[in-house]
Order: structure tokens, then sequence, then C-alpha cells
């Protein structure tokens, strides 16, 4: 039963519902996993036991479910994600203490989908990083390799479902925070078009960026979690009213990919790129033609721009988001006010921590009088010339590809004292978030350099999951089995 763990979300699915295994004795398994590996790396914020105990046994007595379609297969939710009665901190001191009473859409859909929820993961404080060195409880450590960081900010929901706590985990995706830990982890990691998945209940970065999206160890598990969290919501005016594809049947039906065609931008394969990504990306997509692709040229020339336009927009929505947090109504106030504005001053500082304080300054700054124009109106016109470049190429073609990231995971410590050499980890995936399009990282296997995995990222058009899905899982197919982390 210990190896339980080892198994993929589909597999155990598969196991629950035949009786073979117990609620019960798969959530002990990932508990017994978590007491292994939790002191390594580090992955969680908070961990509930015993209502996950309680759960399984109560699932156990009522008997599986067919209608449940993730009855009795823990999962784990990056701290972002209203839980009723459950902590929610999004990693900073400021929610220290906050406790919802209400679930998160996405999270009330897991529950009725008949999972058992077993914590919160670790995250960049309100989703601000791509290393899960800024939560202001404590780093996470990859589990390929302590010493490097599991990517960011999803770097605990990547680096729990990789170190076999769970079958799967959300994570929430405003520059590529899903598809970014994914590939630093070696696992799949989805971000849905925007609207797709309703954000009722994850706390806001940038309104306008943000996406929640399952993190899994194959191809088919992220499309049975997709399949569950997606749809309309009404209480989410963002939430669109469209079909939900069936996920599950189009990966399991991907049989090769004659037919499809795939573009290659210019900028994503030429300079920065370090040569192991290069070759682990050149082969996969070497693999693809093999298995019946096509691919084509096409150009992202607004690129070089993507960087600048993503901080402008979302630092401002930060700024605005995160005016709420002033020590009045919920989170933490300090004991040392005087006047009101001394209360909003020193609660605020003393709760956000350094990255947060920095992105909302900035955005603030963008935002005011004399500015506005020269800043934060100019990279909305420019989001819109990204968008344009995406429209383009998928005339072209039916999905892109590319790389997720220049580099490996890189060490703890790296880049701390460089926020802008930090912030350019997200070159090749913030660009999506600012389109509102699908994007998928897929491991492709590990650099030869360092032995870490590399991530191949593929991007489609609007409400084009299911076309993602189906391409991921005939190369995840043709690669043959990954092998597990070294260090756990």
């Amino acid at each position: 039963m210990s190896e339980l763990f080892r198994k993929t979300l589909s597999e155990i699915r598969d196991l629950l519902a035949t009786g073979e295994v117990s609620a019960l004795a798969v959530t002990e398994a990932c508990l017994a996993r978590i007491e292994a590996t939790e002191p390594k790396i580090a992955a969680l914020l908070s961990l509930q036991a015993e209502a996950a105990l309680d759960q399984a046994k109560a699932l156990d007595r009522q008997g599986p479910d067919p209608a449940q379609a993730l009855w009795g297969v823990p999962l784990i939710l990056k701290d972002v994600l209203t839980t009723k009665g459950v902590p929610t901190t999004c990693g900073s001191k400021i929610l220290e203490n906050f406790v919802p009473f209400y679930d998160a859409t996405a999270v009330a859909k897991l529950k009725e989908a008949g999972a058992v929820l077993l914590g919160k993961a670790n995250m960049d404080e309100f989703a601000m990083g791509s290393s899960t060195e800024n939560s202001a409880y404590h780093a996470t450590r990859n589990p390929w390799d302590l010493s490097r960081v599991p990517g960011g900010s999803s770097g605990g929901s990547g680096a729990t479902v990789a170190a076999g706590q769970c079958f799967g985990s959300l994570g929430s995706d405003t520059g590529g925070s899903v598809r970014l830990p994914a590939s630093f982890c070696g696992i799949v990691g989805l971000k849905p078009t925007y609207g797709r998945v309703s954000r009722y209940g994850l706390v806001a970065y940038g309104s306008s960026l943000d996406q929640i999206g399952p993190l899994a160890r194959s191809v088919e598990d992220t499309a049975r979690l997709l399949s569950a969290i997606a749809g309309h919501d009404p209480k989410d005016s963002t939430s669109v009213d469209a079909p939900v594809a069936d996920y599950v049947g189009a990966v399991q039906n991907a049989k090769d990919l004659n037919g499809l065609t795939i573009g290659l931008p210019e900028e994503y394969w030429g300079e920065g790129l370090s040569p192991e990504v290069s070759e682990a990306c050149r082969k996969a997509v070497d693999l693809a033609r093999d298995l019946g692709a096509k691919t084509v040229p096409v150009s992202f020339s607004t690129t070089r721009y993507a960087v600048a336009t993503y901080y402008i927009v979302a630092m401002a929505e930060a700024s605005s988001n995160l005016a709420r947090f002033d020590g009045v109504r919920y989170g933490h106030r300090t004991k040392e006010a005087g006047e009101l504005l001394d209360l909003y001053q020193k609660s605020r500082t003393e709760g956000f921590g350094e990255e947060v304080q920095r992105r909302i300054i900035i955005g603030t700054y963008v935002l005011s009088a004399g500015y506005y124009d020269a800043y934060y109106r100019k990279a909305a016109q420019v989001r819109r010339l990204i968008r344009r470049d995406f429209d383009q190429a998928f005339e072209k073609c039916d999905l892109v590809a590319g790389p997720v990231c220049p580099i490996t995971a890189f060490p703890l410590g790296g880049f701390t004292a460089d926020p802008l050499q930090m912030y350019l980890m997200d070159i090749f995936t913030i660009s999506l978030n600012l389109a509102g399009l699908p994007g998928l990282s897929l491991p492709v296997g590990l650099g030869r350099d360092t032995g870490l995995p590399v991530g191949l990222q593929l991007l489609g058009p609007a409400f084009s999951e299911d076309r993602l899905l189906a391409a991921a899982r005939v190369l995840e197919a043709a690669q043959g089995e990954r092998p597990w982390p070294s260090a756990v």
C-alpha cells in the first residue's frame, strides 16, 4: 500500500472505482508520503490530515460513486484559493490568520467530484514570483535537486505533485505560474483559456491575467482535473458561457499527430536559450514530426515588448487589487497605529513582503496622474498587438510550440538579488496570459548538463484545450515512461 503514491491519478481513480483500494488507504499513503518528503521539500503551508481522513472514511462508507469523477482521489490546493474553514494565506503574513467562510468555485467543484483535499501548497506571496522564494513562510525545494527552486508562483503545487504527496493540484497562472513549476518539476501543467475556469474565490493578483489551472503527473490526469473545474459560473463575470469539451475523451482517443500543423516562433528558439533546453525541446519537435505533425515558422514580433507590457499591466492591477488589505476589515492589523493613515501604512508595511511592496509601488506609479498615458495605456495597446500576433500565427497553424523557460531550474537564491533577471524567466510564458489563450507544459526529458527536467510549451487558440491535451498525450506516449524525481 505504501507504493500507492507512485500511481497516476487515472490509475488510482480506476482502483478506487473497482473497490480494489479504499479511499482511506489511498489517503493514508499520501499522508505517509508527505511525512517522509515534506521535511526535504517544504511544499505545504498547511495540512488538514484529520479532516482528510474523516472525509475518506465517509466516502468509503458511501461506496464508490460513478457520478463523482474524482471519488476518493487526494489533491492539494495552492494557498491562493479560498477554502471554507481552512486558512488561506496567499503565502503572506498579512493573511496569516485569515480563515474564509466560503469555498472558491473550483474548490467546490472538486469537492462535488469526490476529491479528498489534503492541504494547501506553498507559493510566492500573492503569486508574485517565479521561484516560491517570495513566500513569507519558507522556500520550497525542487524534488529533483534540493538546492534548486521548483519554479513559481505555484511552486508548492508543482513540488507536491512531483514528489508524490498527492495525485494532482490546482495552481494559478498569471504569467506562467502553472507552466513554469510544471517544467521545473517534470510534470504536466495547463493554463486554460481566460474565462474557462471560474476565478470566484481566487485571491486576485492581476484580474485580467489570472487563471486557475491543474498540475498532474500525466496528460490524462490533467484532463480529468480540468474537466472537474471547467465551466461557466454566474458568480464570476469573466467566466465564459461556452460548452466544455470532452477533455478526457480527447486524450483517450488521441493516436497520432497526422494533420496537425505546429508553428515554431523564431523568437522562442534563438538567442538566450540554454543549449540543453534547446536540445530537449528540438528533439520533442522532431518526434512530433515523426508522429505525423507538420511544422511551419511563425513570428511573434511583439515578444521583445512582452516582459515590459506584462509587468506594467500586472503591477497596475496588483496595486488596485491589494488596496483592500488595509488592516481594517480582515488580515493583519498593526498594534502600533495611531491615526487611520498610520494604521494603513504600518499594517501594510508589516504584512506585505519586499516583492509585493515593490510591485504595489510600481503599479501605483504607472496608474498615477501624468504617467497613466505614458505607461498603462501604452501597455494596453501593445497587449492588443500581442493578441494579434497569436491570431495571425493560428491562421497558419493549429498549435504553437516552444520552450517554457530558457533554462532548467536554477539554484535557490540565484536571482533574489536581481529582480529583473527573475522577471525574464517568464519571457516565453507571459504573452499567453496577455492574450488570454491556453497553454500546456509537457515534460520532454532531462537536460544533458544539469539532469533536470525540461518542459515544452504547447499554445493554442481560445478554448482549444482538447486539442492541446490530445497532442500532448501523443507526444507523452511516444516518449515512454518518465523517471521519478531523484532527490525524493
